[in-house]
This record gives C-alpha cells, sequence and structure tokens, in this order.
C-alpha cells in the first residue's frame, strides 16, 4: 500500500465522513421547503428569478435518477454534464450522486473533438448537454462505444430533453454509495493543455465541505451569489454544495453587466467569485474614488464609513464578505477593499485537493490565503534562505489519483506520500500560506534569481492601455531573461492615435518603463525587443486564465 493511501487509511479509521446523497438528504429533511436554487431569467428585459426549492430538487432527482436506471445507468457508470449552470445541471447531478453514479462535469466551451476524447476515455454511458449543443453532440452516441444517450437540460426544437423523460414518480433502486466510492470525475481545466481526470471520492468532498464551514460562518439565512460555473471544482464544491450543506439558497449567474442588479434583487449576503471580478471592481471604485475630492478624503480618513456608503448602495446592507479564489487574488485589492471595511476570505487550492487547502480570515493581513483547513496539513518542501519552496498537502480532501493514469498519480506524491501542488510559496509564524506563483512558471536567471511572472503580470495590468498580459522566460538570446506579451486596450490606443502594432510596441515600452520600476531590477523587462504587442486576445480556461501552452516556448505572431 502507498504512503498516501496508508494515511489516508488512517483518516478512515478515524472518522466517517458523509456521502453526497447523505448530506442532500439530510438537508432536504432539514430544510425541504427552503430555496435552494435562484437562478435569474431575463425575458423581453425584464429580470426575474427562478426558485427551486430543496425538496423539488431532490424530487426531481430523484424522477431523473428512474429515468437513468431504465436505460441502464448503474452505480460507477460515469454520466457527463456539459453545460452552464441551470436547475437541469442541478437536477442532473443529483440525479447522478441518488444513483451511486459517478458525475463528470465539463467545461461547456470544450469543442466536440475534446468532449469525444474525455467521453471515450472515461466511458461516459449519458452525456446531459445545453440545448444549443445538442445537434451538434448527438453523433456521439455512434462514435464513442460506450455513450448510449445524450440529453438536452432544457426543452429545445428538435431535442430529446431532461424535461421530456422524466418520469411520474422516482423509482430508482436504493443505493447507498460508500465514502470511498468514486465520486466526481473532473477534468482539469486549463492553462497547460495537459487535461487529467482527477478522482474525487465522496469522501474527498465532503470532508473539504465540513473544514471549510468550520472556517466560514454560514447558514440558511444565507444567500450565497456565486459567478464560478459548476463544472470547476470550486464551484461545485465551494459555491453549490458548502451553501446546501448549511440550508442556505445559491444564485449563479454569468451576466456580469447586471451582476448589482441581480445582487439586490436576491438579497446577497455572499458573493462567491474569482479574482478578475474583483480586480475589475476595485479599478472602478478606484476610479470613482479619484473622481470626488470628499471620497478621496474620505478613503484616508474614515474608510469604513466609506465603505459602509458603497456596500449600502451596491450590495445592501445585508452583505457580509467576498470569497476569491480560482487564481491569486492580488494584495493591493485584497488590502484595498478590507481596508473599506468589505471582507475577503481567500481560498486557495487545487482539483486534485476537492478543491480548498487554506482559507483566510474576512480581514487578515493581504498576501496571505490564510492558514489550512481543519484536518488538511501544509508543509514547504526544501525552503529556501527566505522560506519559500513547493507547497505539499495532504488531508482527507486529498484525491484518490488521475483516471487511468497511475503514472502521473505517482508523480504526483512524494515518497512519504505529500501530494505536490506544484506552487510556490512560505509559512509566517502564525501558519498562514503566502504564495508566489506556480514551480514551472518561475523564471531562474543567471545570477541564480527567481522571477515569478505573476508578479510582474499585477504590475504590467495596471498601465490602462494594458489588456491582457502575460510575462514568461525567453532564452532567445542565449540567457534567461524576463519577457512579455500584452494585448492592449486597443480603445485606449486609437483615442491617442495609435493603431498600428508597433506603434502600440513603442507606446507600451514607455509605459512599462515606468510601471516596472516598482520591481526589482532583476525582474523587470530588459528592453523593447523583449516585448510582444498581440493583435488578437489572448485564448483562456473558463476561469479566465491564458493558457500559456499556447504561447510559451513557441512563435508568436505580432
Amino acid at each position: 500500500m502507498s504512503t498516501h493511501k496508508q494515511y489516508i487509511s488512517a483518516v478512515v479509521r478515524g472518522r466517517r465522513h458523509p456521502t453526497i446523497p447523505e448530506f442532500l438528504a439530510r438537508a432536504v429533511r432539514t430544510y425541504g421547503e427552503r430555496v435552494a436554487l435562484r437562478l435569474p431569467v431575463s425575458r423581453e428585459g425584464r429580470l426575474t428569478i427562478q426558485e427551486t426549492t430543496y425538496r423539488e430538487l431532490w424530487e426531481l432527482g430523484g424522477r431523473l435518477a428512474t429515468w437513468l436506471s431504465a436505460r441502464g445507468v448503474e452505480p460507477g457508470d460515469r454520466v457527463a454534464i456539459l453545460a452552464k449552470p441551470s436547475r437541469g445541471w442541478a437536477v442532473a447531478f443529483v440525479a447522478i450522486q441518488r444513483l451511486g453514479a459517478v458525475a463528470m462535469p465539463l467545461d461547456a466551451s470544450l469543442q466536440v473533438a475534446e468532449v469525444r476524447r474525455l467521453l471515450t476515455e472515461a466511458e461516459a454511458v449519458v452525456l446531459f448537454c445545453s440545448p444549443d449543443r445538442y445537434e451538434e453532440l448527438l453523433p456521439l452516441t455512434q462514435e464513442v462505444p460506450t455513450l448510449r444517450e445524450v440529453v438536452a437540460l432544457e426543452e429545445a426544437v428538435g431535442a430529446l430533453s431532461l424535461w421530456d423523460v422524466l418520469p411520474e414518480e422516482a423509482r430508482a433502486p436504493e443505493y447507498t454509495p460508500d465514502p470511498e466510492d468514486l465520486a466526481v470525475l473532473m477534468y482539469t481545466s486549463g492553462t497547460t493543455g495537459d487535461s487529467k481526470g482527477v478522482m474525487l471520492c465522496h469522501r474527498n468532498i465532503t470532508a473539504n465541505i465540513e473544514a471549510m464551514l468550520k472556517v466560514i460562518q454560514v447558514g440558511p439565512e444565507d444567500r450565497a451569489l456565486t459567478i464560478v460555473p459548476w463544472y470547476h471544482i470550486y464551484g461545485l464544491t465551494a459555491s453549490l454544495l458548502a451553501p446546501l450543506w448549511v440550508g442556505a439558497s445559491v444564485t449563479y449567474t454569468d451576466d456580469y453587466r447586471n451582476l448589482i442588479p441581480i445582487a439586490q434583487k436576491v438579497g446577497v449576503t455572499i458573493l462567491i467569485g474569482v479574482p478578475k471580478l474583483y480586480h475589475g471592481l476595485w479599478r472602478r471604485l478606484s476610479d470613482n474614488l479619484q473622481a470626488s475630492l470628499l471620497k478621496r478624503v474620505l478613503f484616508k480618513v474614515a474608510p469604513r464609513l466609506l465603505g459602509k456608503l458603497i456596500k449600502k448602495k451596491l450590495l445592501g446592507e445585508q452583505f457580509r464578505f467576498f470569497i476569491s479564489g480560482g487564481a491569486p487574488l492580488h494584495p493591493e485589492v485584497a488590502g484595498a477593499l478590507r481596508r473599506l471595511g468589505l471582507g475577503v476570505m481567500e481560498g486557495y487550492g487545487l482539483t486534485e485537493t476537492a478543491p480548498v487547502l487554506t482559507l483566510s480570515q474576512a480581514f487578515d493581513p493581504p498576501g496571505t490565503v490564510g492558514k489550512p483547513l481543519p484536518g488538511v496539513q501544509i508543509k514547504i518542501d526544501r525552503p529556501d534562505p527566505e522560506g519559500y519552496g513547493e507547497v505539499l498537502a495532504r488531508g482527507p480532501n486529498v484525491m484518490l489519483g488521475y483516471y487511468k493514469n497511475p503514472r502521473r498519480t505517482q508523480e504526483a506524491f512524494t515518497e512519504d506520500g505529500w501530494f505536490r501542488t506544484g506552487d510556490v510559496g512560505r509559512l509566517d509564524r502564525e501558519g498562514r500560506l503566502f504564495l508566489v506563483g506556480r514551480k514551472k512558471n518561475m523564471i531562474m536567471l543567471e545570477s541564480g534569481k527567481k522571477v515569478y511572472p505573476e508578479e510582474v503580470e499585477w504590475e504590467l495590468s495596471r498601465i490602462p492601455e494594458v489588456a491582457e498580459v502575460l510575462v514568461y522566460e525567453d532564452t532567445s538570446r542565449g540567457q534567461p531573461m524576463v519577457a512579455a506579451m500584452v494585448y492592449p486596450n486597443w480603445d485606449l490606443l486609437r483615442q491617442q492615435g495609435v493603431t498600428e502594432l508597433e506603434q502600440a510596441r513603442d507606446f507600451l515600452w514607455e509605459k512599462i518603463k515606468e510601471a516596472q520600476q516598482n520591481l526589482a531590477p532583476f525582474k523587470r523587462l530588459r528592453d523593447k525587443e523583449s516585448l510582444t504587442v498581440l493583435a488578437q486576445p489572448f485564448e483562456k480556461s473558463t476561469k479566465q486564465e491564458i493558457k500559456r501552452h499556447l504561447y510559451v516556448n513557441r512563435p508568436v505572431r505580432r
């Protein structure tokens, strides 16, 4: 037995964590008539909210489980969901769990060839999808040997819909999974082009929820609003399942333009998002402050009074705090929001850890992602003189392994059973974790100094004319150097008479020389030759992370 499995075996002997259907059934018994889901619907320019109670969600899931069982779906079978969050998405997930099958959430933006590959590898038997993709995905029943059905999650002309197949009653066989059974097969999305199927058992997910809720005080009166899709483990665990554990309600939207009206309409108490949302929020608040002498004075002498006014106007007095995860939140933004009295709880984790490893308090010092969750252990591997090294983790939330990939599974753990996160950080005296970047992205200069692109990217992203930026190691001149690719804010450049790529490069280089004075000399771009300006935006994952593998170590057309 591997050391990781030995450790988990000891954890399991010490504590039994519930399965996903067990905790959902308990929530239904306790909070049955309360609203579980709120989903904004815009019709003819009018915003309405579709509500689903805990009992309705459970009963619809039971009816769909009955249909799946009749179609031959058995415990352990993989059932895929390819769509943005919706009531149908949640019903499909509940049905899969009640049947003892394995949910396989897929990024809604995946192209057909990638969907085909993943369904074939996982031997999926049913695919639920958004109605607009039904027609292009239906042929997969002939191309994926195990796939029996493609079902649309909403009604659509010519599509077999989830709502068409629901029987009148739930008569699915009763099945009680073991906490160690596979519950979710979550493929890592991302920036590397190396997607892996992460196997998460019921214990992984429910242990993580239990630990999170010991740190975050959430209850039945809370109304969580999330922009994080449920096909990411952060969205699934933290923004869907965790609120349902305690009887709270969940509202999902990807409508950034109407985020504030939606938040006001549902009476949001907790907003769950990614750093891009909060970075954008602070830029707008900062611009607003700069435009008003009174607000600048208030921010300096009475920031919490100003913050109270902002909160009341934008989100309502009932609002409690923000939660950020999925990528690094810049300390300046966290510090500014906290100075206003707007609490930010920043989490850190990976798909492989179901996902949360650490979580900060709402008003922790900027820069930390907090202490490990209860039951989670963190240590730094081979720290340098400043205490930085690779972050290692273990706990009941760490994955079973990578699907059909024992070699990669073995590589992901140390000999004594710790999971290698691939992130670089340090622990302070209080046990709080501070991160600097990904180990694989680090730039090692000839001087031996280390540069983490994330820090440089933040400084350059503050230039108004820079829309997107990627910092990387350039070795084209015979030695490692810091280089950057930039997609400009062309609207701002055109206002200043800049319309051509080379003009933009000259203009941006002057701005970069000024901005990088905030960086140590060894972290700076050396000259204009280290700058590439792109004509098109970067390709990004659904978490809005640049897909680095498409740009680094290969020629880029300016």
